[in-house]
Parts: C-alpha cells; sequence; structure tokens
C-alpha cells in the first residue's frame, strides 16, 4: 500500500481545507506575497551556481502559502504581479501569451473562485525546482458544495522570475463569468 502524503509539511500554513488561516498569518503572508513580488525581475534570470534550482524550490515552497492567501482575499493585484511580463498560459479558453492577455481572462476566474460564503482549497500542492503543481476546490461555505474544481501546473523561477508558464484546466459547477460586482471588489 502506498504512503499517504501530508503536501503541507515544512510549509508556514496548510491550505489543504477550507479552515482559515488566524488573521495574524494572512496579514503575514500578503506581506510576504508583496515582498516576493517587489523581487521579481524584469528578465526570467538564469540558473546558475548562484541562482540553484534547490534555491528555485526552497523560494517556491515560501511562496505557495502567501499564493494562496493572496486568492483567498481577492488580491487580484497580487496574483498579477505573480506573473512574469512573458507569461504563457495554457487553458481551455486559451492559449494567453503574455502577462496581461493571461490577466484579462483570469480575472473573471479569481473574482467566482473569492466571492463572498465560498473558499478554496489545495489538497495537493507538489514541487520540484521550478515547477509547482497543484489540485485544488471551490467549496460554497454554506452547502459545501464544490462550485469548481481544477489542477495547475506552474513554471516559476523563484522569486526573482515569477510564475512564466501556467498550465491550467478548471471545470466550473455554476457562474463561467463574474458578474460586474465580483468584478469590481477583485480590481480594488
Amino acid at each position: 500500500m502506498t504512503n499517504r502524503t501530508k503536501y503541507y509539511n515544512n510549509l508556514s500554513a496548510d491550505y489543504s481545507k477550507p479552515e482559515l488561516v488566524s488573521n495574524e498569518l494572512a496579514v503575514e503572508l500578503l506581506t510576504d506575497a508583496e515582498t516576493y513580488m517587489s523581487l521579481r525581475e524584469d528578465n526570467l534570470p538564469q540558473i546558475t551556481l548562484e541562482y540553484s534550482l534547490e534555491q528555485v524550490e526552497r523560494e517556491n515552497k515560501n511562496w505557495w502559502p502567501a499564493h494562496c492567501e493572496a486568492l483567498r482575499q481577492g488580491r487580484g493585484d497580487i496574483l498579477a504581479g505573480e506573473y512574469a511580463d512573458s507569461l504563457v498560459y495554457f487553458c481551455a479558453d486559451g492559449p494567453f501569451y503574455g502577462r496581461t492577455a493571461a490577466i484579462n481572462r483570469e480575472v473573471n476566474w479569481w473574482a467566482i473562485l473569492t466571492q463572498p460564503s465560498v473558499t478554496i482549497a489545495w489538497p495537493i500542492v507538489m514541487f520540484n525546482h521550478e515547477v509547482v503543481y497543484s489540485q485544488w476546490n471551490c467549496f460554497d461555505d454554506e452547502t459545501n458544495e464544490v462550485i469548481a474544481k481544477g489542477n495547475e501546473t506552474l513554471l516559476r523561477r523563484g522569486h526573482r522570475g515569477g510564475c512564466y508558464l501556467k498550465c491550467e484546466q478548471l471545470n466550473f459547477s455554476r457562474h463561467v463569468y463574474a458578474s460586474d460586482q465580483l468584478l469590481y471588489w477583485i480590481r480594488r
């Protein structure tokens, strides 16, 4: 029998279930996310002895809980800032080339996933150097209904490079485009 894995061991917060983290930790993670955004360079950094794949993986593990909290809080500014300008985004509606093109489509999904009375959780997250893979579920807080689910693979070159390739599969059980009211909150 295969051993079961707890994917959040050694990460600063556990986002595997829809339970919320403390307010203090949420504030700390959002501050971390803003710091990570400020470290992103315009050009994708090279992997060298000074900036190794091991360091990139450590940075990705530090970033992951901050990313999760930014999405739960509907912080579109942070989510958009995580992407390299040359982002390639493959999904059913894509492909999208460039940060702006991807964000213009994805902002609808962010708004749906972060609407009031909905909580997203990532029960599986795996790291291998610059690869981050996750599976997620979005729950209605009142009915416990899964309103959306999916998986994504990100190529993220640590804090200096940000996400430069995103491949995502999304299934929405209700809503496909966010209302203007939901978009207002995500774009604040």
